[in-house]
């Protein structure tokens, strides 16, 4: 994902802790890259310590650079991606997005579109309602939120992940990480579609 002169950026920001996530984020920056002059900037979270002490070091040992609150500034779109915790997204992710409440102050996110990710271990293991919690910060920073439509054919034909609300991998309980192709599909249609939508809210 190298940025090319004149183009725009989407950052697509995910937590992952055994890939899943990680995978699905790369399908969306997949699509975001079939928009021209888009390119995908991908950041990952760290990990929140139980020890107050502990730290992770600047760079990540492998994968995406951490994010910082300048990603969000200098994108025009954001595609948000985490595994489910109880129905909810990840604490690392959460612990990040409260931290941006200066963002919050000027307004920097006001305006520009957003869509969320997820992957859990069963199909009935709170997609849903993790992509709609990772939603509600975003609706505070006045971001636009963007879902797939029924006019994507693989949302109507999945049986695995997949919804309105959002791309979504069902990993298994032998935590296979390859998404399905229906699954791949749609977080392709996804990244295409944030692209090709904040191009059009930046002009």
């Amino acid at each position: 994902m190298q940025k090319v002169q004149g183009s725009q950026e989407i950052l697509v920001l995910y937590y992952s802790h055994h890939g899943s996530v990680r995978e699905l984020a790369r399908h969306v920056a997949r699509g975001i890259e079939q928009v021209p002059g888009m390119v995908a900037r991908l950041r990952t979270a760290p990990k929140v310590s139980t020890v107050c002490e502990a730290t992770e070091g600047g760079i990540p040992d492998e994968g995406a650079p951490y994010v910082e609150a300048r990603d969000l500034e200098e994108c025009i779109g954001l595609a948000l991606g985490s595994p489910t915790r109880f129905g909810n997204m990840a604490a690392p992710l959460k612990y990040f997005l409260d931290s941006t409440s200066g963002l919050w102050l000027k307004g920097s996110l006001v305006g520009k579109p957003a869509a969320v990710f997820t992957s859990t271990t069963t199909m009935h293991g709170g997609q849903e309602s993790t992509l709609l919690s990772m939603m509600l910060p975003l609706l505070h920073h006045g971001m636009v939120i963007l879902g797939i439509p029924f006019t994507e054919a693989a949302l109507s034909s999945t049986r695995d992940g997949g919804t309105p609300y959002g791309a979504s991998h069902v990993s298994g309980s032998d935590g296979l990480t390859a998404a399905s192709e229906c699954e791949k599909l749609l977080a392709v249609a996804l990244g295409r579609r944030l692209a090709a939508t904040a191009q059009k809210l930046a002009k």
